[in-house]
């Protein structure tokens, strides 16, 4: 039954779910988008994300947000080494487009399978404060479940996108993929802003991990679930864009949250890929890309 007080619940817990969804996919756009390197191993990096926040936090009890901070460093490394082999494998020797992808297909599947070894296929939760808890705002309903971990992500890609305008290198990775020789006119090494920019990419997941299982339970395989849904928020928002990625998470969240809620959870994943058909259809460089 459609009634006003669902209405706006329904609107504030897709606008919860898209920041949670942009925190996910803002990785994606960075190397997609920008690296042109389809990275479709970048969901597993956030599981993996997860199951760090879920040790640490079972072990001391610390908060899964902060977690996910603390280890944005590692992460961070762990794509400038992955960004390395990549290139002296395959981008240094002009084989990038399919044999590259099917390294991250690979790497996608190893990682899946070394934690299932080291956890098993049981869902496994963190434990915090706030989880369980609601904001009652009058007939507004906000779960902090959701609520944190959307205000997290709009912070960090709030951080990301400052970083990308206003910083040297922030502009570097952005102009890498449009003009690799007057980039390196600029006194910028390629394959230097290549290797920062995934770091950063997987350093995103670190934080999107801890966020997702702070919101549900995650076992190893759960992040073949966003695969289609992110690479479609990339794509909707404008390859490259930042700013677009996160309203294009926006939109989506809303849009499945309206669906769900009036129409039944098993529509909304449909709805959203529409939405995306659609605006490519009209506008093909998505909503926030360069014409």
């Amino acid at each position: 039954m459609f009634t006003f007080d669902l209405l706006i619940n329904a609107v504030a817990a897709g606008l919860m779910l898209g920041g949670f969804y942009a925190a996910v996919a803002i990785g994606l756009s960075i190397t997609f988008g920008q690296l042109d390197i389809v990275n479709i191993a970048h969901p597993t990096f956030v599981i993996l994300g997860s199951f760090v926040a879920f040790v640490i936090n079972e072990s001391f009890g610390i908060d899964p947000v902060l977690i996910g901070v603390v280890f944005m460093p590692i992460f961070y490394f762990l794509g400038m080494g992955l960004y390395q082999i990549y290139y002296v494998s395959f981008e240094k020797t002009g084989q990038e487009s399919l044999s590259g992808l099917a390294f991250f297909f690979g790497l996608m599947f190893i990682l899946e399978v070394l934690m299932i070894l080291a956890f098993g296929v049981d869902y496994r939760l963190v434990s915090a404060a706030y989880i369980g808890e609601t904001l009652h705002i009058g007939p507004l309903d906000l779960p902090l479940r959701m609520l944190i971990p959307a205000v997290a992500a709009t912070l960090m890609t709030i951080a990301v996108v400052l970083y990308m305008s206003k910083t040297f290198m922030g502009k570097a990775i952005m102009a890498v993929s449009q003009d690799r020789l007057a980039l390196q006119l600029m006194g910028a090494d390629p394959i230097r802003v290549k290797r920062i920019a995934l770091g950063i990419a997987i350093a995103t997941a670190a934080l999107a991990g801890a966020l997702l299982i702070i919101i549900q339970p995650v076992e190893p395989s759960v992040g073949r679930l966003y695969i289609g849904r992110i690479f479609a928020i990339v794509v909707l928002g404008g390859m490259g864009s930042i700013s677009g990625t996160f309203f294009a998470a926006i939109l989506i969240g809303v849009v499945e949250s309206f669906i769900a809620t009036f129409y039944g959870p098993s529509w909304a994943p449909a709805v959203g890929f529409g939405i995306l058909l659609l605006t490519l259809a009209i506008r093909p460089q998505g909503l926030f890309g360069r014409a």
